[in-house]
């Protein structure tokens, strides 16, 4: 292992997701383990220019692993959009002794991260904390499975009321720019029509399935509409057209809104953090810098993270498939 590496930095950006706590304590006790400091800069990327910091170490971490939210917190850093506020950000880094960045967040975290790198020569790694498992170079981002399960629940209550009204119910979730929390949540749901950005099936289609289950006996139905999706300019106008063309439909919009963001992670996310979180150090004490952790094959991954911000990864046709088979 590289013994130029003595101190890490790490930080959580962007919007919080459950698991990133789990995330922090892995990456701090990896580095206890492996006797090199760390460092944890509150905000983000606001923190680093204001010089927010605190030194971590395996006992300031207990008790964090089941926790939702980050211990860090995370905000939105207009400054270091700025080549001065990212040179004010390198400059106390550099001030720290700190050899080499953790930064767990989404696209706009791996941005800022290589803009540090490209500027000022700091090594980087990112680690995929998001919800919305938009991150290409990983099957599963940390908080993915947590916001799904989250989902899962509500619309299961949704559903009690939709049968009990006789009601259509349109059910917003994130996923601005992806479906796949609509898309594996819809069909973990059993929802009528899954409405998601990368698939514009269009209003007629989504009229002619509702009427479909109608005439099939149907007294109630769930649509789960991603944020981002495109066939519609929000989920209320929607829902205003379907009672237009098909009035004998009660249709309701409920949005779930920052509710799938909160929470105590699942198992499954609370490994995943720290699986990806020791790997990271682990590749920075071995020389790696400048790439993305991600799980592929349930394998712990190194994957560039200029190719991880240039490509998307893509929705699952058979889930398409599968839904629409079984929304019969």
């Amino acid at each position: 292992m590289s013994p130029r590496i003595k101190r890490i930095g790490l930080m959580t950006s962007g919007g919080d997701s459950p698991g990133m706590n789990a995330a922090i304590r892995a990456v701090t006790r990896a580095c206890a383990y492996y006797h090199v400091e760390c460092f944890g800069f509150k905000r983000g990327f606001q923190g680093m220019i204001e010089n927010d910091y605190l030194e971590l170490n395996a006992r300031s971490v207990r008790n964090i692993i089941q926790l939702g939210g980050t211990i860090l917190q995370s905000a939105r850093s207009k400054e270091f959009l700025t080549e001065e506020g990212r040179a004010k950000a390198a400059a106390n880094i550099k001030k720290l002794g700190i050899d080499a960045m953790i930064l767990i967040g989404g696209d706009g975290t791996f941005r800022g991260g290589q803009a540090l790198f490209r500027e000022h020569g700091i090594p980087v790694l990112g680690v995929p904390g998001t919800i919305d498992n938009d991150i290409f170079g990983t099957q599963y981002t940390i908080g993915y499975d947590t916001a799904l399960n989250t989902v899962v629940q509500a619309i299961d209550k949704i559903r009690d009321t939709a049968s009990s009204h006789n009601r259509l119910f349109f059910v917003e979730v994130m996923g601005r720019d992806a479906g796949f929390i609509a898309l594996n949540s819809g069909i973990g749901a059993g929802a009528e029509e899954i409405l998601i950005p990368e698939e514009n099936l269009g209003l007629d289609r989504l009229l002619n399935s509702l009427e479909k289950s109608r005439r099939s006996g149907k007294t109630s139905s769930i649509v789960v509409v991603s944020e981002g999706d495109k066939i519609g300019k929000n989920v209320f106008e929607l829902a205003d057209y379907v009672k237009e063309n098909l009035p004998y439909y009660d249709a309701k919009v409920t949005v779930l809104g920052h509710i799938q963001r909160g929470g105590s992670p699942t198992c499954f996310d609370r490994v995943l953090a720290s699986r990806m979180c020791v790997k990271a150090v682990e590749l920075l004490l071995d020389g790696e810098h400048n790439v993305m952790v991600g799980m592929m094959n349930n394998r712990i991954e190194a994957c560039d993270l200029d190719k991880a911000l240039k490509d998307k990864p893509t929705i699952n046709k058979e889930l398409l498939r599968i839904s629409d088979i079984l929304s019969t």
